[in-house]
C-alpha cells in the first residue's frame, strides 16, 4: 500500500464531486486539479553577500522537503552590480505527495502563524486558473528555526491548476480548504 497525502484524499473524496455538481460536470475527468506548487525566493542581495544564496537554499530546502535550484541572471544590469549568470534566487517545484503535504502544512499551520491573517486575498489569479500568493516573512513556517535566521525575506507561492477559469479555480482552492477573505466591496461596508 502506497502513502496517499490526506488533502488528496480529501480532494478526491469530497471537493471531487463537490465541484462536479457546483460547477456542472459531467465528467470526473473535467473536474480542474492540482498540478504543481513553485515555491520561489528572489535574493538580489546575494550580488554582494554570497552565504545570503546559501540561506535562501537551506530554508526552501526545510520548508519544502525538497532540494531547491539556484536561479541565475540573464543579462549584466551595470547599475545593480550584477554580471550576466550570477545567482540570484532560489526556486522549488513540487507535484505529487510533497505538494499536497506542503499544500496542506502551508493551508492550517503556516497561514494560521501569519500576523493579523483575515484569509487570502481573491485577486491573486493570473486569468488562466493559476494562483499567486506572497509570503513577507519565513518565519510563518514552523521549519524555520528564529536563531539561524540571518536575515528575514519573503517567498513568492504560485499554485498551477489544470483549471480553465479564475472561478473554477478559486472553486477548486476553496474545496482543500485555502481560507480567502471576503472582500469588501461598496455595498459590505458600514
Amino acid at each position: 500500500m502506497t502513502y496517499i497525502p490526506n488533502l488528496y484524499r480529501l480532494y478526491r473524496e469530497q471537493a471531487v464531486p463537490h465541484l462536479m455538481k457546483t460547477l456542472g460536470y459531467k465528467n470526473i475527468m473535467q473536474v480542474p486539479r492540482l498540478e504543481k506548487v513553485v515555491v520561489s525566493r528572489g535574493v538580489g542581495a546575494a550580488v554582494s553577500d554570497k552565504k545570503l544564496i546559501e540561506q535562501a537554499v537551506q530554508e526552501l530546502a526545510a520548508i519544502t522537503g525538497q532540494k531547491p535550484v539556484i536561479t541565475l541572471s540573464r543579462k549584466d544590469v551595470a547599475g545593480f552590480k550584477l554580471r550576466k549568470r550570477m545567482p540570484i534566487g532560489v526556486k522549488v517545484t513540487l507535484r505529487g505527495a510533497r505538494m499536497y503535504e506542503f499544500l496542506e502544512r502551508f493551508i492550517h499551520i503556516a497561514l494560521p502563524r501569519t500576523r493579523d491573517f483575515r484569509g487570502v486575498s481573491p485577486k491573486g489569479f493570473d486569468g488562466r486558473g493559476n494562483y499567486n500568493i506572497g509570503v513577507r516573512e519565513q518565519l510563518i513556517f514552523p521549519e524555520i528555526d528564529i536563531d539561524k535566521v540571518y536575515k528575514i525575506a519573503g517567498m513568492d507561492i504560485t499554485f498551477v491548476t489544470t483549471a480553465q477559469t479564475d472561478k473554477e479555480a478559486l472553486e477548486l482552492l476553496k474545496a482543500l480548504g485555502m481560507p480567502f477573505r471576503e472582500e469588501e466591496t461598496p455595498s459590505t461596508r458600514k
